[in-house]
Order: C-alpha cells, then structure tokens, then sequence
C-alpha cells in the first residue's frame, strides 16, 4: 500500500504513524507545506476525556505526550469581577509545537518519510498513490479539490476572535467576562507551559467594529486588548503568532471521502474552540480511520467504515460544538446575569451537562450555587 498524507499537523502526524505501525510494508509519504518547527497559535487543549480515549488505543503514545502537559481539575469563569469555580472540569494543555515535535518523533520511530517546505499544487494522482488522506486543515487542497464530491459546506460565525500567547501563567481554565465602553469582550485563557499560557480574545462583530479594529496594526490591537484584560493580565503582555482577528469557519462535509482521498480533522470538520476538542477529534480521526484500514484490505471498503462508524459519535460532538459557538455568539446578551447564573448559564451552554451530571461532577459548585441563588 502506498499512501500520501497532506499536511503534517497532528492529525497528518498521527495517522502516518498508526498506518505505517500496522501495515509496516507500506510507503507513506507525508507532505507538509511549511518548515519543520513552524506552527501557528500557541497551547491546545485536551479534556480528561480526550485523554482516556488516547491511553486505551495508544498508550505509548498517551505515556510520551502526557508528562509534557499542564493538567488541572477545576474550571473558572470571571464575570463582573467574581470569580465562579466550577469543580469536576480536568483538563490538560500541551504546547502546540511540542506536541508536533513529539508526534513528529512517533512517526520517524517508525520511518515515516516527512516531506517539508512542500506545497503541493495538484491532488497526488491516483496512479501514484492507493490513498490519499486531506490533514491538510482548515484551507484543505483535498477537500477544495472536489467540494461536490466530498458534499462540502462552509460558512461563518459573526464573532471576531484572535489568537494570542502570554507568560502570565493561570492556574486554571479560565473564561473571563468583561465589559468596556466600547462593548462586551471574552477571554478563553489557559496555561500549557510553566510559564506560557494561551490568551484568546473574543467579541461580537459589532464591539470589534465599534473599537475600531480594522484601522489598528498588530500593535495597537495587541496594546488595546491588553487593557480591556488588565486586571487579568495583572502587567504581563501579549504575544503574537501569525494572531489576526478572524470568523470561525464551520466546515462539514456529507461524504468523508471520493474515490480514494479521505478527510481528517479540521479538513472534514470543524468544532468550535469554546469546547477545546479540535486536536482531540483529529486524532480519534486518525484512530477511526488506521483501525478500518486494518481491519479492511479493500480500501473503498475501508473508507466506507471509517464514516459509518464515526460518524455517530463525532456528530454527538460536533452538535454541542454548534451549541457552544451559538451562545458564544450571543455572549453579551448572557452577561446581564449575575455571576452564579451566568456561570450555571455557561457550564450548560453546550447541552451535554444537565443538573443530575453536573451534581454528580461538580458538588462543590453546586452548592456554592444553591447558597447564592436561594
């Protein structure tokens, strides 16, 4: 079997490494358009949940990633100055180049032929390779290739966002709420490092109109929002990486593969970066499709599992995604709560945590918020 994996992000990394585990006799090249060491944003964010399911199909891997991240047990949402803990919420955090630099090891253990500084300008040919798999994200070559044959749809969410790094460490996953006199702003915010932590900023389209975003260079944005979080940021700056204000894409396709080019990870899907599952479902991607075509010698038979199977759960995912980015998009309206019931408010945001789950999760919240509500 010959395959070609465009795009060497996680999803790209981590499918070339579980084929080429299986099916050793294979050649498998990957091809990705930047240099090695380059990567855009700054820390990814992985729920415990994620985790489990990494450590049951791949513990090796799961033992290599883990002592890199930051881990942490609760939740904190910041709104009119108050600080709302929510208990029972783990999670962890991995710096995104390091964890490309040790996918990237997983996948030469194997010998894995990487190819950077390479941008492909045409589909590999059929002729060429038996499989072609688009982890080519967001701006996917593959999926662009042929929108009516994968069924694509992409549109995007009103919200501005832009993605931002800073040394202030928080001990915590934190959201926090403020309101400016131009208008109401976010921030998702989340150390991945000792000392590193991710910083994003969110607001609608019409604050970020009303601040005057569009006439401001990278400094002036970076100086202003450094402001607004203040009292967050307690004097520590913000850090660029390629950070421009953008609308989230949301990106789905009917079919998940044409003839023999596949989609993974954020070339077939996107989830909102409000639920922290974009790198997670890359990888159980990668899982999903390695396992069909182990189990599968046809590949048209193959691909055609991979869908069937996944698609059940990853629709379940995608769906609180939607719900989440929806509220996000009506952030300021939910604001006019006061803090405990903007934060009961939030933590059910994505429609996956009703009042029984959330007694069993997160007892210590639920009673702080059964004192100040009654």
């Amino acid at each position: 079997m010959r395959v070609a994996v465009v795009g060497a992000g996680p999803a790209g990394l981590y499918v070339s490494y579980l084929l080429k585990r299986d099916h050793p006799g294979a050649t498998i090249d990957v091809f990705e358009q930047d240099p090695p060491g380059a990567t855009f944003g700054f820390g990814v964010v992985l729920s415990d949940t994620a985790l489990d399911f990494l450590k049951a199909d791949d513990p090796e891997t799961h033992g290599l990633i883990t002592p890199a991240m930051e881990h942490w047990h609760d939740l904190t949402v910041v709104h009119r100055g108050e600080r709302v803990t929510i208990d029972g919420m783990g999670f962890s955090a991995i710096g995104r180049l390091e964890l490309l630099q040790l996918l990237r090891q997983r996948a030469e253990s194997v010998g894995i032929q990487l190819t950077y500084r390479h941008r492909l300008d045409k589909v590999p040919e059929e002729d060429v390779y038996d499989l072609t798999i688009g982890a080519d994200g967001v701006n996917s070559l593959i999926r662009q290739s042929n929108p009516q044959g994968f069924g694509s749809t992409q549109s995007f969410l009103t919200n501005r966002f832009i993605w931002y790094g800073t040394r202030q460490p928080f001990d915590t996953l934190t959201q926090t709420f403020v309101e400016t006199t131009d208008g109401r702003f976010t921030a998702h915010h989340y150390r991945y490092a000792k000392d590193l932590s991710t910083f994003i900023v969110e607001t609608s389209g019409q604050t970020w109109q009303a601040a005057g975003f569009e006439q401001m260079d990278d400094g002036e944005t970076r100086t202003f929002c450094e402001q607004v979080f203040s009292a967050t940021l307690s004097g520590a700056k913000l850090m660029s990486n390629n950070s421009h204000w953008r609308r989230f894409p949301v990106i789905r396709n009917a079919r998940w593969s044409s003839g023999n080019r596949v989609l993974i990870g954020d070339a077939l899907h996107t989830a909102h970066f409000s639920i922290g599952s974009g790198t997670r479902l890359a990888m159980e991607d990668a899982i999903a499709l390695a396992t069909a075509l182990r189990e599968y010698p046809d590949i048209a038979d193959a691909l055609a599992d991979y869908q069937a199977r996944r698609k059940p759960v990853l629709d379940k995912i995608l769906a609180g995604a939607d719900k989440s980015a929806a509220w996000y998009e009506a952030f300021s309206q939910h604001m006019d709560l006061d803090p405990y019931e903007f934060a009961m408010n939030y933590i059910g945001r994505s429609g996956r945590v009703d009042p029984a789950r959330l007694e069993r999760m997160a007892p210590g919240f639920m009673a702080q918020y059964r004192r100040r509500t009654a």
